[in-house]
């Protein structure tokens, strides 16, 4: 497979953040599935790319007794495209670069053992600063006594910098991610804590910012004036898969809507900051957040896949890790009301769900009618950011069919990446986000008051959810595009569908098959 060229990871209009030359990363939770599908290959992805620092150790840690080979063949079981010679001598370099301490996770003597190792690996170095980054690729549950014993044992005090990841999820609700926030703060400075939504890595959802605030024709049409509604949509085509037992607990909207789909909303719909500086930046998504009405149970759709029509594909409530009788809800669309001048008026619709039509993760706007008179009945503009697959971004409209006609057809303006940049690598979500905290870059971190805003938004919701037995999600057949009452939900909202099957994307060529209108 030909070297691609890797795409830039930061913007130019970004602060200039220099990385330490001298970096040790340790991955706590190393022998577990996060680290050995996201991290590693991501750290992978940037070694062999050249973005990380000159001199690089990288320690794992974790309960598991695993030889040195055992754990190389673990971490490296998920890289992608080592094929040739040259990438296989790339892997090797970069595993000659990782080792493995196992020890406990709330006991001193693993830690103990951990700092001497990383001080013999730094002194091998020549480091000038005890820079290190630590990982925490584990469980919630474990964040505070971990941190703990970090702070205690391996904290290089004013010989360096720390710099600490931390996964999702952040609590269930307000209280519990209060309750986290208080168990950290003793322990670790804001200013060290990169709180990861990887949503906030992807490619399409960093364009955002530049595509609204660096074209001058969006900035000016960004608004309840000229915008009718915005649909923020995630999609997947499978089930729970034999993970119903962890994902009972949690729900699409905790697991996709509180954090990933509300990170993108937030960009979409705040104020233009007064720089790139990430406090900057995360000051506007903080104050959009906070001018968002709460959600009620008037403002959703709630529901749960069913066996296919077919048959072939089973229920939620089939798969034998799922309780029997579980209200979990496995989609959900919610209707949000943004209260400030700029968008009093205008829908924001968050949509997830699992065993749908198809995967697809994308933002829809879609513009208000134009004006009657000249025109019968002629289709909204929308534009479309195709987060993924195919990341793209296409503006539907409307121009005259070709030929000695008046007719109208609908086009589009379309900027598929892997056509016009197919010459460059789009860097992985995680890929970018390490970068980001190696940088000491927040602006793609969620910050503490975020969180805050984001589960007084939604607690009173799924509490209600939670508690209330008479609350029954909509049936809706696996494969299918969500519950039925959906399409009312939507039109109630504004949304107006395109005739069915007039307009597919990408077009490739107008022809009479699609949506011609007599003007």
């Amino acid at each position: 497979m030909p070297r691609q060229r890797v795409a830039s990871l930061s913007q130019s209009q970004h602060p200039a953040i220099d990385i330490q030359d001298e970096v040790v990363i340790v991955v706590l939770g190393a022998s577990g599935d996060l680290a050995k599908k996201k991290t590693y290959p991501a750290l992978f992805g940037l070694f062999r790319n050249e973005l990380l620092p000159k001199n690089i150790k990288i320690v794992g840690y974790a309960r598991t007794k695993m030889s040195d080979e055992d754990y190389k063949k673990r971490i490296s079981a998920y890289f992608k495209h080592v094929d040739s010679d040259e990438d296989k001598a790339i892997k090797q370099k970069f595993l000659d670069n990782c080792s493995y301490i196992s020890g406990q996770y709330d006991t001193d003597d693993g830690y103990i053992e951990l700092n001497k190792h990383i001080r013999k690996l730094e002194d091998s170095m020549g480091v000038a600063n005890r820079d290190r980054l630590f990982y925490l690729a584990l469980p919630p549950s474990v964040f505070a006594v971990v941190s703990a014993h970090l702070r205690r044992n391996v904290y290089p005090n004013d010989e360096g910098t720390v710099r600490v990841i931390i996964e999702k999820p952040f609590g269930h609700d307000l209280e519990s991610s209060q309750e986290l926030q208080m168990q950290l703060e003793p322990i670790w400075e804001e200013s060290e804590i990169f709180r990861i939504d990887h949503y906030l890595g992807k490619e399409m959802v960093k364009n955002i910012l530049i595509l609204r605030f660096g074209n001058l024709f969006f900035s000016s049409s960004w608004n309840n004036r000229t915008i009718s509604n915005v649909q923020i949509s995630f999609k997947e085509p499978f089930g729970t898969q034999g993970r119903g037992g962890y994902f009972d607990s949690i729900g699409i909207i905790r697991d996709v809507m509180q954090n990933h789909l509300l990170q993108v909303l937030s960009l979409i719909a705040m104020e233009r900051p007064v720089s790139f500086d990430a406090e900057d930046i995360r000051d506007e998504k903080v104050k959009l957040l906070k001018a968002i009405e709460p959600l009620t149970l008037d403002d959703v759709v709630l529901g749960q896949y069913v066996k296919s029509e077919d048959g072939k594909e089973p229920a939620y409530t089939d798969d034998e890790t799922v309780p029997k009788g579980s209200r979990a809800v496995t989609f959900a669309a919610l209707g949000l009301q943004i209260h400030n001048e700029r968008w009093e008026g205008v829908p924001f619709i968050l949509r997830a769900g699992k065993a749908l039509d198809e995967a697809k993760v994308e933002i829809r706007i879609q513009f208000k009618d134009v004006a009657k008179g000249i025109f019968k009945n002629i289709p909204r503009n929308e534009l479309v950011i195709r987060v993924q697959p195919e990341e793209a971004i296409y503006l539907k409209l409307n121009t005259k069919y070709p030929g000695l006609t008046t007719r109208t057809v609908i086009t589009d303006l379309d900027l598929t990446y892997h056509s016009r940049y197919e010459n460059l690598k789009i860097p992985e979500a995680y890929e970018a986000l390490i970068l980001d905290a190696l940088k000491g870059d927040h602006s793609n971190f969620v910050r503490n008051d975020e969180l805050d805003v984001s589960w007084q938004l939604f607690s009173p919701l799924l509490h209600r959810i939670d508690d209330d037995p008479t609350i029954i999600p909509e049936p809706y057949p696996y494969g299918s595009r969500g519950p039925k009452s959906v399409s009312k939900f939507l039109a109630d909202r504004g949304y107006v569908r395109d005739k069915e099957g007039l307009y597919q994307w990408p077009i490739t060529k107008p022809d009479a098959a699609q949506d011609v209108t007599e003007t």
